[in-house]
C-alpha cells in the first residue's frame, strides 16, 4: 500500500511516499480503508518533534480519517466488513489501509461523504466538548472566536449558533472575516487592523464576551482576555501563533472569570461514552445540513507536504482533505 511516512523529524519536505505492506488487524481491531485523511495544525508539530504526542518511527501524519471497513480481527462487534466508518487514532492514517482499535470507529450516516466526515472528529469534536461540556455555552450568550476562519474557528461559529449564542468572528484579514460571516458569524473584527480589546468592548456596549474561544494564543490571548465579561469563561484550544501566552493572574480575579483548559484529546480517552455521544451528534447534524465541515482543498497523498505547508502558512480556511 502507498503510505506517507515520517521517518526523521523535519519539515513537509521531509516527509517521504512508500509503498508499504499492507496491516493486519489484530485482536479488537479493525482493516479500514481510507477514503480521506484529514490534517490538522497538530499534524505540522507532530512530523517536527514539537507536539506532545511522539509516535515511533517511521510513522504516517493525519490523526483523523474516513472510510470502509474491510476485514476485521478476533473479539470485534458492534460494526460489520463494508461499513462506512470514521475514526481517530492521533496518527497513521495518512496511507491507504489502517488497522485500528474498532472501538476508535462510529459509523457514518449513508447521506454523508467521506471527505467532510473525515474532517469532523477533530475540530469539531473539539469545539463541541469546549462549547457544551467546559463552558457550558447558554443561548443568548455572546462568544467570541478567535482565529474564525480555521477548522476549529469555523466549527466554533457554526457549534455556536447551533447552540443560541450570538457569535463574534476574529481573525487576521477581511478575506477571513466575510468567509465566517458566510458560515453565520453575527460580527467580525479584523485584528490585523482593529485593536482586538477595544472592538470586543465595543461590540458588546462595553460589557464583553460571556465566552472567548482561543486556538490562537499569542498577544492575541491578553487582549481577549481584558474584554471577557464578568463571570465568563476563556476557553485555551491551542496556540497557532506559536507563542504559549502568559496571561496575568489579576485580570482573572477582577472579572470573576474561569480560564479553562480544552485538552480533547485526553477526554476522549477518559470519557469514551462522552465522545461517542459527541461524535454521533455531530455527525447527525452534519448529515441534516446544520454543519458545513467545509473542505477548503482536497490534495493526493503524494501532495501532502504541499497541504501542510498551507495549514502552517495560515492559508487554509476549513479542512484540507488528503485522498490516499
Amino acid at each position: 500500500m502507498k503510505a506517507l511516512l515520517c521517518t526523521r523529524y523535519g519539515t513537509p519536505d521531509d516527509l517521504e511516499l512508500a509503498n508499504i505492506p499492507a496491516p493486519e488487524p489484530g485482536p479488537g481491531e479493525a482493516l479500514v480503508r481510507i477514503a480521506a485523511a484529514a490534517l490538522n495544525f497538530f499534524d505540522t508539530l507532530i512530523i517536527a518533534g514539537k507536539y506532545q504526542v511522539k509516535p515511533a518511527m517511521p510513522f504516517s501524519p493525519a490523526a483523523e480519517f474516513a472510510g470502509t471497513v474491510e476485514k476485521l480481527g478476533p473479539g470485534v462487534s458492534g460494526i460489520k466488513v463494508g461499513d462506512r466508518v470514521l475514526g481517530f487514532g492521533t496518527h497513521g492514517a495518512a496511507r491507504e489501509f489502517m488497522a485500528i482499535g474498532a472501538d476508535r470507529l462510529i459509523k457514518i450516516p449513508d447521506n454523508l461523504d467521506f471527505d467532510r466526515a473525515a474532517g469532523l472528529c477533530v475540530t469539531y469534536g473539539t469545539t463541541l466538548h469546549a462549547l457544551k461540556d467546559r463552558a457550558r455555552l447558554k443561548p443568548g450568550e455572546t462568544l467570541a472566536v478567535l482565529g474564525a476562519s480555521g477548522g476549529v474557528g469555523l466549527a466554533a461559529i457554526e457549534l455556536g449558533k447551533l447552540m443560541g449564542a450570538r457569535v463574534i468572528a476574529c481573525a487576521s484579514s477581511a478575506e477571513k472575516i466575510a468567509f465566517a460571516r458566510r458560515h453565520g458569524a453575527d460580527e467580525g473584527i479584523d485584528y490585523g487592523k482593529e485593536d482586538l480589546k477595544e472592538a470586543l468592548r465595543k461590540l458588546t456596549d462595553g460589557r464583553g464576551a460571556d465566552v472567548i474561544y482561543d486556538p490562537v494564543g499569542g498577544a492575541y490571548s491578553e487582549a481577549a482576555l481584558r474584554s471577557i465579561a464578568w463571570l465568563g469563561r476563556f476557553l485555551v484550544i491551542g496556540f497557532a501563533a506559536g507563542e504559549i501566552p502568559k496571561l496575568p493572574l489579576n485580570l482573572v480575579l477582577l472579572k470573576g472569570c474561569d480560564v479553562l483548559g480544552v485538552f480533547w484529546g485526553s477526554w476522549i480517552e477518559r470519557d469514551k461514552a462522552g465522545h461517542r455521544a459527541n461524535t454521533e451528534q455531530l455527525l447527525a447534524w452534519c448529515a441534516e445540513g446544520k454543519l458545513s465541515s467545509h473542505v477548503h482543498a482536497v490534495y493526493p497523498l503524494e501532495d501532502a507536504p504541499a497541504a501542510l505547508k498551507a495549514i502552517a502558512s495560515r492559508q487554509v480556511m476549513g479542512k484540507v482533505i488528503l485522498h490516499p
